[in-house]
């Protein structure tokens, strides 16, 4: 087995096709741009920009957009050796329409079924997963079979580690964090219901839950910011991150420790991938073992950066640019 991972991230995949026109309705638009897409896709891309060593385990349709996402992924550095292809579906496309300085609406093509949700258990590299100083997973994943499962039994592994059970490996973890991302999509859940109880068990294995208010709530039935983070708490998480937009973000450590950071002002183009700019930079600070509050402030900036941007992907800022942001704010 190689050396550990900084980051594996497993989850949605696929191919953005972003109006080049903005403030155009999609009917109107008559240019647009192809980026790598899926925010798992776009955390690991995230957090190799920022220097870690990351992969992505995720499936895509055998053909064109899929052969893109694997040349795409491998020009950002992110490893695709567990990016594998689905004859039955094709690759996921999205579409979205820019409407700043808050108006983003998503198109998802991924009809009859994302091959990302073809992700089965028995494919997984566990050995890689357990290794991994950061494993990120996505409220997604747990939509449907058999991606739900093999979510499950990758957050299994590393947990199993983590509280010291025997589980044969070739390599010991050094794990830093099992992130959770909340990632509610209320289109690819036939009733809000059903999606709960998979985030409740979800909660239980990961050591990070992040999400904004309508995730928070969809997880733990609380919107109010505190509330919302003492319930992932008190779900199993030892930090809980609530993303407030324009409002900032929380984060609540289970040792007490509490920040509440301001967003970074920057004019906004596109908001769509600043969460996932976020999310890259969070693992980049803890990997870094930073405080607290200066893992928020660089994540905030991160996702602000990509926020002030047209693309998700290509967008994702280097570490130079985050220090002048942050800077110049």
């Amino acid at each position: 087995m190689t050396e550990p991972y900084d980051l594996i991230t497993m989850g949605r995949i696929g191919v953005d096709i972003y109006p080049l026109q903005i403030g155009v309705p999609l009917e109107h638009v008559e240019t647009f741009g192809k980026y790598l897409g899926g925010s798992a896709t776009n955390v690991a891309v995230a957090a190799a920009r920022l220097g870690r060593r990351s992969a992505v385990i995720s499936r895509t349709g055998e053909d064109p957009f899929g052969a893109y996402i694997h040349q795409a992924l491998r020009e950002f550095g992110v490893d695709d050796r567990w990016v594998t292809g689905v004859e039955e579906y094709p690759t996921p496309v999205t579409f979205c329409e820019i409407f700043p300085p808050d108006n983003f609406p998503l198109y998802f093509y991924r009809q009859p079924k994302a091959p990302d949700l073809e992700i089965h258990p028995h494919e997984l590299d566990v050995d890689a997963v357990r290794a991994a100083r950061v494993f990120w997973m996505t409220g997604t994943g747990l939509c449907a079979e058999p991606s739900r499962t093999a979510t499950l039994a990758a957050l299994a592994a590393r947990f199993a580690d983590q509280s010291g059970s025997t589980v044969a490996s070739s390599a010991p973890a050094v794990q830093t964090a099992t992130i959770f991302d909340l990632d509610w999509r209320p289109m690819f859940w036939r009733d809000p219901q059903e999606a709960r109880p998979y985030y409740a068990e979800a909660l239980q294995y990961a050591t990070v839950a992040v999400g904004n208010l309508d995730e928070c709530e969809i997880a733990t039935g609380e919107r109010e910011p505190h509330a919302a983070a003492r319930a992932l708490l008190d779900a199993g998480v030892e930090l809980a991150v609530v993303k407030q937009g324009p409002a900032g973000v929380l984060a609540v450590h289970r040792d007490g420790t509490t920040v509440e950071m301001p967003s970074v002002s920057v004019k906004v183009v596109n908001g769509l991938g600043a969460g996932d700019a976020f999310g890259g930079s969070l693992c980049h600070g803890l990997l870094a073992g930073w405080e607290l509050e200066r893992t928020m402030r660089h994540a905030n900036a991160a996702g602000a950066l990509v926020a002030s941007r047209l693309a998700c992907s290509s967008a994702m800022p280097t570490p130079k640019e985050v220090a002048d942001l942050l800077q110049r704010s």
